[in-house]
């Protein structure tokens, strides 16, 4: 069934831009094969997207928001102590990013490469939040007395970038390796005894 420009959304768009992402990968998918999925004219998806470098960062904010949205529910979580959170928001991010890499490999590898293309935009956004989200917790547990730190924002970003290994796209490599969980569980630690509040 065609699509009609009228009920063409932003949404809808982005859906068919995954699956020729999927179907073709980034080098050859294109705006046409997009509007050619949705049964209209690439001048209709241009009106909602006006290039293709627009479409391609939109896309790929959609897939990274993913990430941040399940990760923000463990930021709110008042009846979870600060290091509870902390771990729990660590194992969920690298959970996430395993879920995508294993069971979606051609978009992954896709989402890869389009997140090269973008990175002073959407991948320094996607960063900011998920710092910001971890600041969050670590500032929380400051304030509870869990945590000894000055600076929760410098903080996080280190436990961020401590942990990149389990989460940057670049290792996803290594997400398979016997013994993985096991390294993750013992960075963490590592961490969470170098965060405790000293008595």
């Amino acid at each position: 069934m065609s699509q009609t420009p009228t009920t063409l959304t932003a949404e809808r768009i982005l859906e068919a831009t995954e699956e020729v992402l999927r179907r073709h990968g980034p080098a050859k998918a294109t705006v046409v094969d997009v509007a050619r999925a949705l049964g209209v004219s690439h001048g209709s998806v241009y009106r909602h997207f006006r290039t293709k470098a627009a479409l391609r960062e939109a896309v790929t904010k959609r897939w990274l928001d993913r990430t941040t949205g399940v990760l923000a529910a463990i930021v709110a979580a008042p009846d979870l102590d600060p290091e509870t959170r902390v771990r729990d928001w660590l194992a969920a991010l690298f959970a996430a990013k395993r879920r995508k890499a294993f069971d979606d490999p051609e978009l992954f590898a896709t989402y890869s490469v389009l997140t090269t293309e973008t990175v002073e935009t959407v991948v320094g956004e996607h960063i900011a939040e998920l710092t910001g989200q971890l600041t969050e917790i670590v500032r929380t547990g400051a304030e509870a007395g869990a945590f000894t730190t000055e600076d929760p924002a410098t903080t996080a970003f280190a436990l961020f970038r401590a942990t990149d290994r389990f989460h940057d796209p670049h290792f996803a490599g290594e997400w398979e390796q016997p013994g993985v969980e096991g390294e993750f569980e013992a960075v963490v630690d590592l961490l969470m005894r170098g965060l405790r509040a000293r008595g």
